[in-house]
């Protein structure tokens, strides 16, 4: 089955994965119009796929030759075109929703549960091949999850022209879901703490979550994972920015350790010795992505809740900025 789709906004991961992939799935996906913010940016990507490059995205997304809209940046029209895609009763890949404000968070929740059309956020690390060999690991030889440690650093030009408050909720929401398909349990309570930033107060260049999580196979079990994002790193600093990135997850296991580097490389540890894996032969995170999109449309399968994870990350976030102000732990 081929998906006729659209997509409003291209986003700073069009290039390095969404027109990659749409690329490798034309057997799965036509696209048939693109729209973005900027006229000429739309034009050239439509011109790749041989697709329309509207004005105007209401009309393109009513029309009876779309399937699917992927909205894949948040732009000046924010909420807009998720509101016009359900009001069409048509699927909908959103790459945008985490890093949103609270009450747009509440909008699609609601927009999505009143209109049941298909619905899938974009979690990334999910889906890379790193993880998913971790998880077989896990099974197999490093046993269950005792700590888990995963610190992203962001370039201030990653943030663009958004709060970095929002760029870093986002990656923090990301990581913890992350750290939560590891663990395979839920939250057990949170305690976190931000910095501001000098330049403005009202905002933040880094934050940090410890969440305690139970297992879903034993709750008398634990596992604490330290989630912390910043965005501290000047851009005048390119030599500092570049320099020895830390693991993107280190899993600390009954049986052995862990380190991830997104998306290919994991480097574990045993009574063995090292093991080093390299997972470039791998299908890309993007493919994978677009590939369980379009196995939710096809037969209504997805291999997991979407909304009820989503909802999971936000009511994390949420308690995050409880624990901030009032400088507790916060129990679920």
């Amino acid at each position: 089955m081929v998906l006729r789709i659209g997509v409003v906004g291209l986003g700073c991961d069009w290039e390095s994965r969404h027109r990659p992939a749409l690329h490798s799935l034309q057997d799965r996906y036509k696209v048939e119009f693109i729209c973005d913010e900027v006229a000429l940016r739309a034009r050239n990507a439509a011109s790749q796929f041989n697709a329309m490059a509207p004005r105007g995205f209401r009309h393109a997304i009513d029309g009876e030759q779309i399937d699917a809209v992927f909205l894949l940046d948040q732009q000046w029209t924010g909420l807009l075109p998720l509101q016009s895609a359900c009001a069409a009763g048509k699927a909908v890949y959103l790459n945008t929703a985490l890093e949103m404000d609270a009450q747009s968070q509440q909008e699609v929740v609601r927009l999505v549960e009143a209109t049941k059309v298909p619905f899938m956020i974009e979690f990334p690390r999910r889906f890379a091949p790193a993880t998913i060999r971790l998880k077989e690991l896990i099974a197999t030889q490093l046993g269950r999850p005792k700590l888990i440690f995963c610190h992203h650093r962001l370039t201030p030009a990653s943030c663009g022209s958004n709060p970095r408050s929002l760029v870093i909720q986002r990656s923090l929401a990301e990581i913890f879901d992350w750290c939560r398909y590891i663990v395979d349990g839920k939250p057990d309570s949170l305690f976190s703490v931000s910095y501001p930033r000098a330049e403005n107060p009202s905002d933040i260049e880094y934050q940090m979550l410890s969440v305690d999580f139970q297992t879903k196979d034993d709750s008398a079990e634990r596992v604490v994972a330290q989630i912390s994002a910043g965005t501290y790193l000047r851009s005048d600093w390119p030599e500092a920015v570049s320099f020895r990135p830390p693991a993107a997850m280190q899993v600390c296991c009954e049986n052995g350790i862990a380190f991830i580097d997104l998306p290919n490389t994991l480097i574990w540890f045993n009574g063995a010795g090292r093991h080093m894996e390299s997972l470039e032969g791998e299908r890309p995170v993007g493919e994978r992505l677009f590939a369980a999109f379009h196995r939710l449309l096809e037969n209504g399968n997805s291999h997991f809740d979407c909304l009820s994870e989503f909802r999971e990350s936000t009511r994390v976030i949420q308690a995050a900025r409880q624990s901030i102000a009032e400088n507790r732990r916060i129990d679920f």
